[in-house]
């Protein structure tokens, strides 16, 4: 579906569809075996500009609009969601709050490693006992002379083992929300451990971690932004990072699609490719309805973000469709598949586990219908 791409965003979409079939989809199931992408990959995503997308020039980055950055998600999470998942953490996370909320001299420090993936960074929300409540999150620090000391933990961090910067938030007044604030903290700071999370049902290549900071001390311009204003922070910057993961699940249905396509038109059974008998080719046409209706939410958020429109709701509606989908475009496809479905020679097994995960992270799908309920009713769910 070409709708509304212009030259330029057809050319990097084809650019970026065969370098990852080239250097991602051979290696995906073996990256899955050994729970680790072969990250000799990074340097190569970055001298495409995979990780330098939406930043501007002046730092390091390549520019570019957000349906195109959203065209780039998609490609890789049809290659691989690990590989989405390293990039638009460290990019799209990290990279642009430090980009919409970072003083001069953090911008220059940072971004420009980061486009060009010198250095990963992740993000440091979510805990033990805080999951969809991140307003109440429980690390804390606090300020000892010109430092800021900070304590707490972490869990399910992407990129924790692999990132050279943290962004970790971390409660600095009282409670609620309005209490957390932000730091840059370098990974390599006394007292910051991470311990990778291993045996995950999907994203196996991804490295997540569990993160341990005991008396880590940062310099006071270490906080991103301004004292308090964390939580905003976290928020703003995920209403960007569900459509990243919208975009990513646009991926995995069409890899479903194109998966079902290859395997049903060349399976013969009663003499025929099983792409003639109707009930597989009603598993397929769902699939695509799927693929195209996701694709047009995802698209409608970066018109939104490139005009400067209010997107949050809309970012809700895409990620919530666009996960779900994902999950039943990979179970249909399975069943296209019939037995081979359910090992990893074919990628249909692997789209499923990658897919569950989505529903989960960067908000539930349940929280996400809570966020388009208040929109709706102007009536708030939440506690």
């Amino acid at each position: 579906m070409d709708l509304s791409l212009s030259v330029e965003q057809q050319s990097f979409r084809d650019l970026a569809r065969a370098f990852l079939d080239r250097e991602a989809v051979p290696h995906r199931a073996q990256w899955d075996r050994d729970e680790s992408i072969d990250l000799a990959i990074v340097p190569k995503l970055a001298e495409l500009g995979f990780f330098g997308l939406t930043i501007p020039e002046e730092y390091g980055g390549v520019g570019g609009d957000y349906l195109t950055y959203f065209l780039a998600m998609e490609e890789l999470g049809r290659a691989d969601s690990a590989l989405r998942g390293l990039v638009s953490v460290s990019t799209g996370l990290v990279g642009k709050s430090i980009l919409g909320f970072g003083t001069e001299e953090q911008k220059q420090r940072w971004l420009p490693r980061i486009a060009a993936a010198e250095i990963l960074g992740c993000f440091g929300l979510t805990e033990p006992d805080t999951g969809s409540d991140a307003g109440h999150l429980t690390s804390r620090a606090h300020r000892d002379g010109d430092d800021w000391v900070i304590n707490g933990q972490k869990l399910f961090i992407t990129n924790g083992t692999w990132a050279q910067v943290a962004l970790i938030f971390a409660r600095t007044g009282g409670e609620g929300p309005k209490g957390v604030s932000a730091f840059l903290v370098p990974t390599d700071s006394p007292g910051f451990e991470a311990r990778e999370v291993t045996g995950k049902l999907g994203l196996r290549g991804q490295a997540t971690a569990e993160l341990f900071l005991s008396d880590v001390r940062v310099p006071a311009d270490a906080l991103l932004g301004a004292e308090g204003q964390g939580f905003r922070i976290a928020m703003t910057t995920l209403d960007k990072g569900r459509v990243s993961v919208a975009a990513g699940c646009v991926g995995i249905v069409q890899g479903c699609l194109e998966a079902s396509v290859d395997y049903a038109t060349q399976r013969t059974q009663f003499g025929r490719p099983i792409a003639g008998f109707q009930l597989v080719q009603d598993l397929i046409a769902d699939i695509s309805l799927d693929a195209d209706a996701a694709r047009l939410l995802v698209w409608r958020c970066a018109d939104l973000i490139d005009r400067g429109e209010p997107f949050g709701t809309a970012a809700s509606k895409a990620k919530l469709y666009a996960s779900e989908a994902a999950v039943r475009s990979a179970s249909k496809a399975i069943q296209v598949h019939g037995g081979v479905g359910y090992v990893d020679e074919y990628p249909v097994a692997k789209y499923l586990r990658d897919a569950q995960v989505m529903t989960l992270y960067e908000g539930t799908s349940q929280i996400q219908k809570l966020l388009i309920g208040r929109a709706e009713t102007g009536i708030s769910a939440f506690v």
